[in-house]
């Protein structure tokens, strides 16, 4: 063999094993991972957060397999760094069937009594006791993808009582690609209003109050799914030195036959002084002319910029609703601005509401 062909070789062989590495080295690495079939360390979700280290400073990856996981789950406050990533979020699916719903009256028809078994207030019933949500997050820095969150008492019965399925307590909470699903309350945020959430090119379906409490919240690129006539999507609830509340960038308003008659809104104020604004917003389905409606107190702010029409034509926001009637002493009456400027709409950015002052970073997680 001749010296050239001989330095050829050698420089394939290098390549190929540098190439190798390099594949290698781009594998993601799970400190676990949960299948049902057996083939993981783990069969359940709740196992392999329970297995986890407490106290952690960086990420525990958890790889959960495709598979129907009938269990509720709960990240303990001590267990901070926690990532669920799934298989493929169509086929991943952590799910159960419950409510917080109180004692049904005597004469309550048997239609009315039906969630009452499902009940974590029924002393009879299989979830008594149970935490009232199918998953809840008490640690701060948890991480999500490719998973879909279900309460199946509300995707089944298509109505109340309330039905959470995801309650994300903790600070620093993101999501990515993630599906979740219920008919009333389906998704409560933090407590807290310095709390940060975020959520892009996720999918949140329901129909009363389904995404509710506190926090700065930012959605990206999501899709809000309607499942009735008259659906209400937001319930914020942030005091007045909120600095963000909720806010939907480029994310879409869809629903089904029953919710395209115009008639949605796209939130009430539960307490406080709440805060929810709507920029960029692709109306895939008719909402209510005046957009928002009361409940319990005068929002902060209500507001959109740059809403659309599934044609891509520019929403008239004019008539959207300004007035407000609350219960809370003091709040009886009040007013909020339905629109927000451009020089506005630019301030709430992922630098500013996520990034913030400490540089949290959760799109760095994301493919």
């Amino acid at each position: 063999m001749s010296q050239s062909v001989k330095l050829l070789t050698l420089c394939a062989a290098m390549l190929f094993l540098f190439a190798c590495k390099n594949q290698t080295s781009q594998q993601p690495t799970y400190h676990a991972t949960v299948a049902q079939d057996g083939s993981g360390a783990y069969t359940t979700v709740q196992s392999a957060i329970d297995a986890a280290p407490d106290s952690l400073t960086s990420p525990w990856r958890i790889f959960v397999k495709n598979g129907s996981y009938q269990e509720q789950v709960i990240v303990p406050e001590h267990k901070p760094f926690i990532h669920l990533i799934g298989q493929d979020k169509e086929e991943t699916i952590i799910h159960y069937a419950l409510n917080v719903g109180g004692k049904p009256a005597e004469d309550e028809t048997p239609e009315g009594k039906r969630f009452w078994e499902y009940s974590v207030h029924n002393p009879d019933g299989k979830v008594y006791k149970m935490e009232g949500s199918v998953v809840t997050i008490n640690a701060s820095d948890f991480y999500s993808e490719n998973i879909s969150y279900i309460n199946d008492f509300g995707k089944e019965f298509q109505s109340g009582p309330q039905a959470l399925a995801m309650k994300s307590l903790g600070d620093r909470i993101a999501f990515y690609n993630c599906k979740f699903i219920s008919f009333q309350d389906t998704w409560m945020t933090t407590r807290t209003d310095e709390h940060r959430h975020y959520a892009k090119d996720c999918y949140i379906e329901g129909a009363v109050d389904y995404i509710y409490a506190s926090g700065d919240a930012l959605f990206e690129h999501c899709t809000l799914y309607n499942v009735r006539r008259g659906s209400v999507i937001v319930a914020p609830c942030q005091k007045e030195d909120a600095k963000y509340g909720y806010v939907f960038r480029d994310c879409f308003v869809d629903g089904n036959e029953e919710a395209a008659d115009g008639n949605i809104k796209l939130g009430r104020p539960w307490h406080h002084s709440p805060k929810a604004v709507f920029i960029n917003t692709t109306m895939l389905v008719p909402i209510a002319e005046e957009g928002w409606t009361n409940m319990g107190t005068i929002p902060g702010l209500f507001a959109e910029y740059n809403s659309r029409d599934k044609e891509g034509n520019i929403l008239d926001l004019s008539q959207r609703k300004t007035e407000y009637q609350g219960r809370d002493k003091g709040k009886e009456f009040g007013t909020s601005r339905a629109t927000i400027t451009k020089e506005e709409a630019e301030n709430y950015t992922y630098e500013h509401i996520i990034k913030a002052t400490d540089g949290w970073d959760p799109r760095r997680f994301m493919p």
